[in-house]
């Protein structure tokens, strides 16, 4: 038996920890993969390109989007995040699942493309308890925070259209969610060449 690859999109709104079950997850699995969006946004501290983004000019993320070369993109936080068709080609061929981190908007795009994707939403277990996360992280300002808060609740109303729900009130929990969904699609009589 052969089984074919997947994307696997995780998504959610901002603090609600998806980065976090990103990286447990890819950390577990072998075989999984992180693709790693462009973005126009400004590097934080303690983050490198090429392993937390690929960080990019506009200029240059104009000429990805008019090559074709991104399967989605959308601006998030008035910043431009990208994925390149080239990074969820490459892993899949190579018999990898590939992990992405992308908002709701970039998820649909992957479903478009890629209709045997996956697609799991992260929900927090209150809107308190997303709060108290995006204020935790003292990356943003008061008016960040205001501006990700609004921006969740109309985020929300795209989990229904995901395939997959975990609520990430205790990180290891939701994390062991998360590779639960994944190992049932691995053995989906779809994904697997019968030789």
């Amino acid at each position: 038996m052969k089984r074919t690859a997947f994307p696997i999109v995780i998504s959610g709104p901002s603090g609600v920890g998806k980065t976090s079950i990103c990286r447990r997850l890819l950390a577990e699995d072998s075989a999984t993969t992180y693709s790693i969006s462009a973005t126009t946004r400004p590097i934080r501290p303690g983050e490198t390109t090429g392993q937390d983004y690929e960080f990019v000019s506009e200029a240059t993320f104009d000429a990805l989007t008019m090559m074709g070369q991104l399967a989605e993109w959308a601006v998030v936080h008035g910043h431009r995040y990208g994925t390149r068709k080239s990074v969820i080609d490459e892993a899949v061929s190579s018999g990898l699942d590939v992990v992405m981190d992308l908002d709701v908007q970039g998820g649909m795009s992957i479903k478009r493309l890629y209709a045997d994707s996956v697609l799991i939403f992260v929900l927090p277990p209150s809107p308190e308890a997303l709060e108290s996360r995006l204020r935790k992280r003292a990356t943003d300002d008061e008016q960040v925070i205001k501006t990700r808060l609004k921006n969740s609740l109309e985020e929300l109303k795209w989990a229904p259209k995901y395939d997959y729900v975990v609520v990430n009130d205790v990180l290891d929990d939701a994390v062991r969610n998360a590779k639960t969904i994944v190992a049932a699609e691995r053995l989906r009589t779809s994904r697997i060449a019968f030789e």
